[in-house]
Parts: structure tokens; sequence; C-alpha cells
């Protein structure tokens, strides 16, 4: 899902990485549900396999909440954050309940139970289906699970916005239907300094949706960390 981006910034950073998370893209499935802050330390081991100290971090919709656990766990490795697509809200009951029901339902009927039509996270009419459509076919169904409690389970990252003190930048799909802009304005209102761009024509995958536009959010905040 980052391919445009890496291939984007490839000219201006020396080091870009863009790994999975434990279980998705064929990397293994955890033993025992992970948490966030599991999820957190993976990447910190990543930097530690590159051998990069500090690293400014993309992150998108549950990649934001991995994002608020990096930050509580190892603050010192960051040095800028894009927060696109996510909140920093913990899920009330309901929501708690749909990410339990979501992880039974992948459990037993797989990732296609997923894929039966465009979900919401995907924008109406988006050009994007297809090729999200093939990217969640290829994760395993209980990586998907997994994830999907994780989330249920994270906690609310509101107190840590005021303690974010590396350049920020929050981006978010003007038509973002599971995390609309009202959630990211909090975030940017919440973090001194934080910029908040609002892209037209874009749903929760506004990387995908509006790559230029993403782009330029991102490699704005790329000159503020350098």
């Amino acid at each position: 899902m980052w391919d445009v981006q890496v291939a984007s910034l490839r000219e201006e950073v020396d080091t870009i990485l863009a790994p999975s998370l434990p279980g998705f893209g064929g990397t293994p499935l955890p033993r025992t549900q992970p948490s966030m802050d599991d999820y957190a330390d993976a990447l910190a081991a990543e930097l530690d396999r590159a051998r990069v100290d500090r690293a400014a971090l993309v992150s998108l919709s549950m990649g934001g909440y991995v994002a608020f656990a990096l930050w509580r766990r190892h603050r010192a490795r960051v040095a800028g954050l894009l927060f696109a697509d996510t909140r920093a809200e913990a899920d009330d009951d309901a929501a708690k309940e749909r990410r339990l029901k979501l992880a039974a339902l992948v459990r037993e009927r797989g990732t296609n139970a997923l894929l039966l039509q465009p979900p919401a996270w995907v924008r109406e009419g988006s050009a994007r289906w297809e090729t999200v459509k093939a990217m969640v076919a290829r994760q395993p169904a209980e990586a998907v699970a997994q994830g999907s409690i994780a989330m249920a389970q994270r906690i609310d990252s509101r107190a840590d916005l005021a303690t974010i003190d590396v350049p920020t930048a929050v981006v978010v799909g003007e038509d973002d239907a599971i995390t609309p802009p009202a959630m990211s304005r909090t975030i940017a209102d919440g973090i001194t300094g934080a910029t908040l761009t609002v892209i037209p024509q874009a749903g929760h995958l506004s990387n995908m949706d509006a790559p230029d536009a993403f782009d330029r959010a991102l490699r704005d905040l790329v000159r503020r960390v350098a």
C-alpha cells in the first residue's frame, strides 16, 4: 500500500522502510494475541535491523494506533510523525464488539468474507478497490483477526497528544467514513505545531485515493524533520 510513497521519496530520503506488521505480508504469525505495544516493539526491532536510530513514522488507520504505542514506548526513536486517517480515541463498546465479531468472522470464513463488496474504508467508486481487494486476500485470516482484536483492546491515546514534541503532520481524506476529518482535527489540535491536511476526493485510504496530495504533505513533513 506504500509503493507510491516509497517511489516518490526515494530521491529525497536515504533510507525508507515499509515493514509489515507481524503476521501480515508473509511475516510469521504471532503465537499469542498481539497488542498495539507488541506491534510497536516489532517496528522498533525493524529499526534495529536496519541500523536506523531515529525515523519519521508514517501511519494510516491501524498504523496510527501503532504509532501512538511506539511514541509511548520508544519515543527516542521517533523523529517525526504523520498520522493519516486515524483517531486518538479508543473504541466505544459498540465498536469493540464489531471488531470482535469481525475477528470471529474471518477465522470462520477467511478474508474472502470481507471482500463480498467494498467496505466502508474504500471510498465509493474508488478505482483502487481491486488493488485493495487483492492485498486483503493475500493476508492470513488469523493475522486479520489478531489485528482486529488488538484494535478493540487498544487504549485511549488522547492524553499522549500534548506530549508529542516532534514535527507532526495529520492527513485525512475529506470523504473518510471510518475516521472522519473531525477526529483528525482532534489530533492536530492536541499536538503543538501539527499541520492538518484534508484531501478532497479521498476516503479512508487517502494515500491510495489521492497520492499526489498525500505525497505533498509527506514531503513537507520530511523537510521539517530534516
